[in-house]
């Protein structure tokens, strides 16, 4: 489901009844299009400190309390800094959704560099890829957005730093939920009798999700107006059920602030205490799978260019070491033209010679260079003998150490599987960089090395276990941690950790 107007009305619903009052004691940036505010609640709200965190990335669009701990970068980004600048210390005054749209006005109340109140606002429009976190100040005029849309972005609405806010352009066509009755709605609904409920409620109607639409024309038609104003009572009357929608094995499918009956008995409805709660588990390991791939993708594709060159290499290796199984032959050859030479003469281009080693005494045409001597025919073949002996025993030397490579190439694929911190990343890149990758890593930047930080478990006999995530914890763990009387455990022949 997408998060749609009425989910928006929820969430804020939700925010209202815990951070309206609370004073904003840090922020943070995990990434470019994600920021965190960790608030302290006022003392009627129960005085606790949580995290609000503003999501405007194309796949996980979201705003919502998070209990989710996120890694922060050693330095800030700029816009996290600037938001310091302003915001810190600041009080969160109102929580506002203009109309029925997919944008949430956050007010604070700070001080500006005199040291007099001035308000500032944080408009957080989630609308897909189009999603976008935009800082105003007194007068709504943007300071700065997170991301900026010039004319060559945009020929519609730009977002620029010193404009004034508007709101995103309205849907053409499509109207409020709220902003029609029942003789309206039977009229437009016969307007479009040829689209099925569930696309007539999508088409006409802005700020609803399929998933809602899908939910309102469960039972096509016959009801569609009744399910319609129990759709609209549910939000103007703030009567939220925060809805998660999951497969009998667990994994989320959908998630929802009403009771959603359309998937039967092949799916589980879960309701939560909160809407943080339910966004943390449904966009909880998605978030962080996500962002982890976008930040180990320089590692990802090195690793893949190496494996496949490997490959390729072995592969070429393995067809000139076949060729080099027919070395006999060219022995063979030198050995009968130098014990026939008596009957070959300079100038003959080939000749048939019987090989009397052989119990069948097969008749072999063998090619002569007839620019050159029968002797020197001879040496030829003795060379490329030679040639081809010495080859074998370098490229069983040269195969054996692209196997070598090619298996720490899968190690390193399996330390970026387990990989879940930017930490672990640095060690791969480290690693990387010291095992001779540097010149294919010319963007990388190696941070200050930390100290590895393995897995660690308690079995239930109280024994401690740690487990490395990558060959730099692995041999942490092994040749620097361990003493003599630890067990130590690996797969045979595979790449996994150290355990």
């Amino acid at each position: 489901m997408a998060f749609d107007a009425g989910f928006i009305t929820a969430v804020i619903n939700d925010l209202n009844c815990r951070v309206i009052g609370s004073k904003i004691e840090k922020i943070f940036q995990p990434d470019k299009e994600t920021i965190v505010l960790a608030l302290h609640c006022p003392a009627s709200a129960g005085g606790d400190s949580v995290r609000l965190i503003f999501d405007v990335g194309s796949s996980t669009p979201r705003v919502h309390l998070t209990e989710v701990q996120y890694e922060n970068p050693k330095v800030p980004p700029m816009y996290c800094m600037l938001l310091r600048k302003w915001l810190t210390g600041a009080k969160l005054t109102e929580i506002t959704q203009p109309g029925f749209e997919r944008v949430i006005l956050f007010g604070f109340e700070a001080r500006d560099e005199m040291g007099f109140t001035s308000n500032k606002y944080l408009a957080v429009e989630i609308m897909g890829k189009c999603s976008n976190l935009i800082f105003l100040d007194n007068d709504k005029k943007i300071i700065s957005p997170l991301k900026t849309v010039d004319f060559s972005t945009s020929r519609v609405r730009q977002v620029l730093p010193g404009m004034k806010y508007e709101l995103p352009p309205s849907q053409d066509g499509k109207i409020s939920p709220f902003d029609i009755d029942e003789a309206g709605f039977t009229s437009l609904r016969n307007a479009h009798s040829e689209l099925p409920a569930d696309k007539f409620i999508m088409q006409c109607f802005y700020g609803v999700a399929p998933l809602i639409a899908r939910e309102i024309s469960i039972n096509g038609d016959s009801d569609l107006w009744k399910r319609f104003c129990d759709y609209r009572n549910i939000v103007t009357d703030r009567k939220f059920t925060p809805t998660l929608i999951k497969k009998p094995d667990g994994n989320p499918i959908e998630y929802a602030f009403m009771p959603i009956s359309q998937y039967g008995t092949s799916a589980i409805c879960e309701d939560f205490d909160s809407f943080g709660k339910l966004c943390d588990k449904y966009f909880g390991e998605r978030s962080k799978n996500d962002r982890m791939k976008q930040r180990s993708a320089d590692i990802l594709k090195l690793l893949t260019n190496a494996e496949s060159r490997l490959i390729k290499k072995l592969h070429t290796q393995e067809s000139d070491l076949a060729e080099c199984a027919k070395k006999e032959d060219l022995k063979r050859n030198g050995d009968l033209i130098t014990s026939n030479l008596y009957r070959l003469k300079r100038g003959m281009t080939e000749v048939e010679l019987i090989d009397y080693s052989k119990e069948d005494m097969p008749t072999v045409t063998l090619k002569l260079d007839e620019k050159i001597t029968p002797s020197q025919n001879a040496q030829v073949y003795y060379k490329k003998y030679n040639k081809a002996k010495t080859a074998e025993v370098m490229l069983t030397k040269q195969m054996e150490l692209a196997r070598e490579e090619l298996n720490y190439v899968n190690t390193v694929f399996d330390a970026l599987t387990k990989a879940e911190t930017e930490n672990d990343l640095d060690e791969i890149r480290r690693e990387l960089y010291e095992s001779g990758y540097a010149s294919k890593m010319k963007n990388c930047t190696l941070r200050k090395q930390v100290k590895p930080a393995p897995l660690e478990f308690i079995t239930s006999s109280g024994y401690k276990v740690l487990c490395g995530k990558n060959n730099a914890q692995n041999d942490y763990i092994t040749h620097h941690v361990a003493s003599k009387g630890d067990l130590w455990f690996h797969v045979k022949d595979m790449p996994g950790s150290h355990v």
